[in-house]
Formats: C-alpha cells, structure tokens, sequence
C-alpha cells in the first residue's frame, strides 16, 4: 500500500507540475517577452534620452549670489503687438538696444544679428530682442520700415518701442547695458554695442573669461568676416552662435 501511495504521489506531483508548465510557463515568457522586457527597454531608451541632453557650461551672471533674470517689461513691436517678457518664455534670444537713425554702431550691430537670424532660422525657440533708445522718433511705423529694410523675418524678433523711462531702466538696471542722450555724440545718444543672451528661463548667461568669470555680454559691432577691428579686438559673433546652439539643447 505504501509503494501505490508513493507512486500515485509521484505521479500527481508530476500531473500538477505538467499543468504548470501548460498553464504559467507561456505566460510567464510573454510577460518576459512583452511587459518586463519593454520596461527594461524604456529604461533604457529614457536613460540615454537623459545622456543625449546637453547641459551647457554656460554661467550665469549673479547679483548678490542669484541669477540675474530678465525683469518683467510690455512694449509695442513693429506690428503694433504688445510684448512682454512672457512671450519670450521657452526661447533662446539675444538682446540689444539701439536707435533706426543711428550713424555708426547700430547698423552694423543689426547686420550681425541678421546673420544670426539666419544661421538659426530653423528653430522656432530663437529669437532677439531690440529695444529702441529713440522712442519719440522709432514709432511703430518707423521701426516696420527698419524691419523691413534689414530682411528681419523670424517672428520672434520684435523691435520694441514705448515709454523713454521704461526703456533706459531696462538698459542700465534690467540688462546693465548702458543707454543714454547726449547731444555732443553723433545722432545724439549713445550706448553699448553689446548684446545680452537670454535662456530659456529667462536667465542671462554668458561664457567664462580667462579668470574663470562670466563675461556677460557679446561684441556686438565686429562681424565674423571682420574677425578684428581697428584697435585689435577680436569679434564675438562666432562665439554668440556657439552660445546660442548650446542654450537651444537645454531644457
């Protein structure tokens, strides 16, 4: 009796492990095949997306140990549109202030950002912003004209006009980038012939100096085909658009 007992254990233990193997096993192997596997395949693929991103070495200029970010400001462009900060939010753009009659840095100033308009003409995340010095004289209709006339074609490139107060504490408090009058100058204001470049974020980034510092602005006025200037400096446009593509492949 006890050698039928052991086989007919034998025999339902193996019944019950041959019913397993029907049972689980293919679902086991699907589950390995489709879920789990998959699981693993999107960890991956998520932790090389996480590799492909670029964090750029650009720093950003601090005041008091915090990043300096673009103030809030509202003014009208070239079309007659309000725009604020808000509208640049999720783009890389450059910003400059000048004046449509000025005589000497803003026309060549203007020529560089056309080029850059240009080299990144494919990405809808780019753009400039160009405030005018001049409000009384750069009205709407001017500033369209000065669209215009320079091809400026990238839709987030608006040219900006409004209150003069606004705009010169922009300049010299919002961007620290000097503007002012002077009637002893030729067209009668001056200011830098630098430009800013902003993040995605709103934050003002630059490269480092030799000294490990941020240089904060770009030369503005030397083109890449200059490559120098009459006293030697050597031009930055080149340096700005290897900027720019590095702020464009953040997040």
């Amino acid at each position: 009796m006890s050698t039928k007992k052991t086989n007919y254990s034998y025999i339902g233990i193996a019944f019950i492990l041959l019913v397993f193997g029907i049972i689980f096993i293919p679902r086991i192997i699907n589950r390995i095949k489709g879920d789990d596997i998959t699981r693993s395949e999107s960890r991956s693929q998520d932790v090389s997306k996480e590799a492909e991103k670029q964090i750029s070495d650009l720093m950003f200029l601090e005041i008091n140990g915090e990043p300096k970010k673009v103030p809030y400001f509202s003014f009208m462009n070239q079309d007659g549109k309000v725009i604020t900060n808000k509208d640049y939010e999720g783009k890389v753009y450059v910003v400059e202030f000048f004046f449509t009659t000025c005589p000497t840095i803003c026309p060549r100033m203007n020529r560089n950002l056309v080029q850059i308009q240009n080299t990144f003409s494919d990405f809808e995340d780019f753009g400039v912003a160009s405030f005018t010095i001049n409000p009384e004289y750069d009205t709407i209709e001017v500033l369209k004209t000065y669209a215009d006339n320079y091809e400026i074609t990238n839709p987030n490139w608006h040219l900006m006009t409004g209150d003069k107060d606004a705009i010169y504490a922009l300049a010299n408090v919002g961007f620290n980038i000097y503007a002012g009058e002077n009637p002893d100058v030729d067209g009668g204001f001056e200011h830098s012939g630098n430009f800013a470049l902003i993040d995605k974020n709103g934050f003002m980034r630059s490269r480092k100096d030799d000294f490990g510092n941020p240089k904060i602005f770009y030369k503005g006025i030397i083109s890449e085909e200059e490559q120098t200037d009459e006293d030697g400096e050597m031009e930055e446009i080149s340096m700005l658009k290897e900027d720019i593509a590095k702020l464009l492949k953040e997040d």
